[in-house]
């Protein structure tokens, strides 16, 4: 009976050991699976460029780069896209979509990424920073532009018509209009045509009425970027254009070359009535109104016309009680002994 006891006893241990045998071995198979599965996660890696990607999916959408696979096409114009989300947002221009409006003037854009670009012109941003030379830029692709023609030195791409060569192709086919006078840009509004998309931009800004670019001194807003920095003289008194016979300098280049007109003798503009020549075309124009009779400046108190701003400059005074010219002889109670 006690050697029954013994075996009983001897065969509950073994079992207990098999049993605890079987739970290692399951939590080990367990960390083995999690193990594998953890490191298949991060082992979709393309052998191509050794890039890696946490899901099989992107790793095949990746691989397109590679191959030039672009399965989705554009019914409408025949342009194929790798990724189906390109071939959406593409689809928008076609259909005149624009769902990405600026909260602050209003204008509209077809992709989110544009009217992210466009609002660091409002908040004057410029996150893209060269690590050459320390300039920053509003949009990546200038940062790109400036990278590939400041700092690397190559101009591979070359215009066959005058040999000056550029560091990028988008340069190159923006030169080569000047020699083919392509004007592939057109207003939808009047139909004017130009070269480049920056003056169909800023031509736009002439029907919209959009201005832009605003003076932080005195808040003056300006259509053109160009007519900004002209006004800035204003503030800042600078004079970069002098006349090199008399040393006088001029806010404008316009300006200068209108001055330069008094040492030339030249008068470019000569009234068809009476042959009388002018320097200027403003007072070509002032002494057009002589004989057409035309008085286009109006006084808004009482209505009175003249043909000259001068005049009616001079006139407002009469209004305003305005009395800048005091005779440096006698002061202003001084009554003067009539004869």
């Amino acid at each position: 009976q006690e050697l029954k006891k013994i075996e009983e006893k001897d065969q509950y241990e073994r079992h207990d050991f098999m049993t605890m045998e079987k739970s290692i071995q399951t939590e080990t198979t367990s960390s083995r699976k999690k193990v594998q599965k953890t490191e298949s996660n991060n082992n979709f890696t393309c052998h191509q460029c050794g890039k890696s990607f946490n899901h099989k999916h992107n790793l095949k959408n990746h691989m397109k780069t590679h191959t030039g696979e672009k399965p989705f096409t554009c019914q409408e114009c025949g342009k194929c896209f790798t990724h189906t989300g390109n071939l959406n947002s593409h689809m928008k221009s076609h259909t005149g979509e624009k769902p990405y409006t600026c909260q602050q003037c209003g204008k509209s854009f077809t992709y989110k990424k544009d009217l992210n670009s466009h609002m660091n012109g409002h908040t004057g941003e410029k996150p893209f920073t060269c690590d050459q030379c320390g300039k920053s830029f509003r949009h990546k692709v200038t940062l790109n532009s400036h990278t590939k023609r400041e700092h690397s030195g190559e101009k591979g791409f070359k215009c066959h018509q005058c040999g000056e060569s550029f560091s990028c192709k988008g340069s190159l086919k923006t030169h080569e209009r000047l020699h083919t006078a392509e004007t592939p840009f057109t207003c939808k509004q009047c139909g004017k045509s130009f070269s480049y998309k920056a003056h169909l931009d800023s031509h736009m800004r002439s029907h919209t009425g959009e201005k832009p670019f605003t003076c932080k001194l005195c808040g003056n807003s300006f259509s053109h970027k160009g007519n900004l920095k002209s006004h800035m003289r204003i503030h800042t008194g600078e004079k970069p254009f002098p006349c090199d016979q008399c040393g006088k300098s001029f806010r404008h280049k316009a300006t200068l070359d209108s001055h330069m007109k008094i040492h030339t003798g030249e008068s470019s503009y000569t009234c068809k009535l009476c042959e009388k020549s002018f320097s200027y075309k403003a007072t070509f124009n002032a002494h057009m109104r002589s004989h057409t009779g035309e008085r286009p400046f109006t006084c808004k108190l009482c209505g009175k016309s003249f043909s000259i701003k001068g005049n009616l400059t001079a006139h407002m005074k009469t209004h305003t009680g305005e009395k800048p010219f005091m005779c440096a002889q006698f002061d202003a109670n001084c009554k003067v002994n009539q004869l």
